[in-house]
């Protein structure tokens, strides 16, 4: 007999007949002839309850099953009397495929999330965490849905790179160098290297997208990225994934409709696939998610400059941590306010000052800013980081020039403005950021199966 998963029983209206399912043992309890247990597959929020009684073989090994263990059980599926359950097994078979012992740390009681990290192998079996990776899940077939929709396609960037997309050096090295060797030598030969040069995981897959933007017109890349920043904040981690469309022929105001566009698809997707989970974190993690969701998808996202923004920050009553005034990087702290407070809905911001932006990013005739934009988006701050990308090779030059950057690591990526360039543009999504913002969870390391941060890669 095929398995049946519980999440399709949830869902039918009339008697299954005779079921097989396979899953783990939530709680169970004796009562008179009869041992009822609670039993979850991992399909579903919901269990599903299975009664059975003495008069089977096994009897006295199922009195000793306990919370942790492994069963395949079959019997009939019957319209249950109990409350908050709609089914239940009646089961004339139960294979107990593995015991666990007293020690399993998963009890019926709510465990700390702090708690939960060190057991990261074994916390998607909780409520909470199965449902977040279940919506973990759909927004990744969400995300390619949109786009295969849409008639972009889809990019492998690489992984191992030579270049540093970002500028800002916070780079994971890669070598097949021998470390006793290189102690010995005092340095790092690079010539010697697998790759016989410098090379890092990559920090974005952006100057790739661009590369087949230039060819294919529409792409994107969505994929893990890297950065060694040993920062130890709820926003960061060493590993995450990065959701970046590159469009050709697409300038600044195109790229922040198709943002809009992105997420308010994106939302509106989780809430119509996912809502026995989100109810979940409506319930007991954020009861604003609801509200921020409707709103997400109801109104339109407000639009500014950088210099706008600065002056509502400087204006503003609000008491805050880090200075604000023209120039500077804007804060989590600052991005929260406006999103959260001023407008209190997501708030594109563009034309940043060229000095804290990016070489690739376009010059605008003012000759002071650029034109990229960030989207903020409350309880999270930047969710969207994009640009216009600067497409004159002239203009190109200059910035690099300007950075102190070299043109021999990124000779390939001037061809691309030497042949045929056209205006482009695009943006990176923190997908982890994302899911932050659907779910309510405020910490980045309870939305990554195995979360990487600084002194820790267990698991």
């Amino acid at each position: 007999m095929e398995r049946t998963k519980i999440n399709i029983l949830e869902g039918m209206d009339h008697s299954l007949g005779r079921v097989l399912v396979k899953g783990w043992v939530r709680t169970r309890r004796d009562a008179g002839k009869f041992s009822f247990m609670e039993i979850n597959d991992g399909s579903s929020l919901k269990n599903i309850q299975v009664i059975a009684n003495e008069d089977l073989g096994n009897y006295p090994d199922i009195q000793k099953i306990t919370t942790g263990t492994s069963l395949a059980v079959e019997g009939e599926m019957v319209a249950s009397p109990g409350k908050g359950q709609k089914w239940e097994i009646q089961a004339d078979h139960v294979d107990i495929i593995d015991i666990a012992p007293d020690t399993y740390p998963l009890q019926k009681k709510r465990h700390s999330d702090e708690f939960l990290r060190t057991i990261a192998h074994l916390r998607p079996r909780t409520n909470k965490y199965g449902a977040a990776f279940r919506i973990r899940s759909e927004m990744c077939y969400a995300i390619h849905k949109f786009y295969r929709d849409k008639g972009f396609r889809y990019l492998t960037s690489p992984l191992i790179t030579g270049s540093d997309c970002e500028g800002a050096g916070e780079l994971f090295r890669v070598t097949s160098l021998d470390p006793a060797e290189v102690a010995k030598q005092g340095k790092m030969d690079f010539a010697r290297d697998f790759f016989g040069q410098e090379s890092n995981l990559t920090v974005s897959g952006q100057l790739s997208a661009e590369m087949f933007a230039l060819a294919l017109g529409d792409v994107y890349t969505f994929g893990p990225t890297f950065r060694a920043e040993n920062s130890n904040t709820s926003r960061h981690a060493a590993e995450f994934w990065m959701l970046e469309p590159e469009m050709a022929f697409c300038d600044l105001q195109g790229n922040m409709d198709h943002g809009e566009e992105l997420v308010k698809t994106l939302v509106a997707h989780a809430m119509d696939n996912c809502e026995e989970d989100l109810a979940l974190f409506s319930k007991f993690v954020d009861k604003g998610l609801p509200k921020l969701m409707d709103t997400i998808i109801h109104q339109e996202f407000q639009r500014l400059t950088y210099a706008e923004a600065i002056d509502i920050l400087e204006k503003s009553k609000k008491k805050f941590e880090f200075k604000v005034e023209y120039g500077v990087d804007l804060q989590s702290e600052h991005e929260r306010f406006l999103a959260e407070e001023h407008f209190q809905k997501p708030v594109f911001l563009i034309d940043y000052p060229r000095e804290i932006k990016p070489f690739y990013m376009r010059m605008n005739d003012d000759g002071k800013t650029v034109a990229a934009m960030d989207l903020l988006v409350p309880r999270i701050g930047e969710l969207i980081g994009g640009s216009q990308r600067e497409e004159r090779l002239d203009r190109l030059e200059t910035r690099m020039e300007e950075m102190n950057l070299p043109r021999d690591p990124y000779w390939w990526y001037l061809d691309s403005r030497r042949y045929g360039s056209v205006p482009h543009s695009g943006f990176g999504m923190g997908f982890e950021r994302f899911l932050m913002m659907i779910t309510g969870i405020s910490n980045i390391r309870d939305v990554i199966p195995f979360p990487r941060t600084p002194g820790s890669i267990d698991f």
